[in-house]
């Protein structure tokens, strides 16, 4: 059983071996769902490559028993992920590369908030799955930090620290779906994760046209009125923090050249 590095305001533990949470008594929460090796191989730069067999385990819909009405009636979820450590061949362990699919009761492509709980992260983004992804950002977080990746965004999360788990918790729409096709027709996302010496370098993915990669620190969402406690306990708080996960149209104009 590990201990967290930070304070996420739920009575859950996580586990590495083998991969997975264990629930207390007020929370609910789903068997975890492994992604093994095999599962992600479409989506690595080198298909063929080594790693630990089970990649890592997610669990959609972590909740306290008594929120889940109030969560439903918002269709909001809480998933946790955790990822198992060491390598992915030349690149650290990683999620495949997707885009959220489009919500039937919104009709929008979800976005998703982040929170790290364990280990060193970086959420990599693009705007774009075609010949030109548009900006394309990698954003590296620590325990506490919070990132949003906007809606219709194609994003990895990826793991910056070969030698210790990651874990994260992010708020998404209940309706959530997840689109691989379109990256794995481009052999991945626009910009590869390489380890070099225990540290990420990045390779452009020549399937694309030729852009820019801006490396940046995670930022303060004040104008969602996000503060620095724990992404649970801050719904618990207000209920209509994150309403526009579920419903982006309300942040339309925040979504407008938006700046991780």
């Amino acid at each position: 059983m590990a201990k967290p590095d930070f304070d996420f305001g739920l009575d859950m533990a996580i586990h590495h071996d083998p991969l997975g949470f264990s629930y207390g008594e007020e929370v609910i929460g789903p068997v975890p769902e492994i992604r093994t090796l095999e599962q992600i191989r479409a989506s690595l730069r080198d298909p063929l490559c080594k790693g630990p067999d089970d990649v890592y385990a997610i669990a959609m819909d972590v909740a306290r028993i008594r929120d889940r009405a109030e969560l439903k009636k918002r269709m909001l979820l809480f998933g946790v992920v955790t990822y198992a450590s060491g390598r992915l061949g030349e690149e650290p362990i990683r999620s495949q590369g997707h885009v959220h699919r489009i919500s039937k009761h919104s009709g929008w492509s979800p976005p998703e908030l982040y929170e790290i709980w364990q280990g060193r992260a970086i959420i990599y983004m693009q705007e774009y799955v075609a010949d030109d992804p548009g900006r394309c950002f990698a954003v590296c977080a620590g325990p506490g930090d919070k990132v949003i990746v906007p809606p219709g965004w194609a994003h990895a999360t990826i793991s910056a620290s070969p030698n210790e788990p990651l874990t994260f918790g992010a708020w998404c729409d209940r309706e959530y779906g997840f689109e691989y096709e379109a990256v794995r027709a481009y052999k991945g996302l626009a910009w590869y994760p390489i380890l070099q010496d225990g540290h990420v370098v990045w390779q452009q993915n020549r399937h694309y046209m030729p852009n820019r990669l801006q490396v940046i620190s995670p930022r303060k969402y004040s104008e969602f009125g996000i503060s620095d406690e724990p992404l649970y306990q801050q719904f618990l708080e207000d209920p209509t923090r994150f309403q526009f996960i579920s419903k982006p149209g309300i942040a339309r104009r925040m979504w407008q050249n938006f700046h991780p």
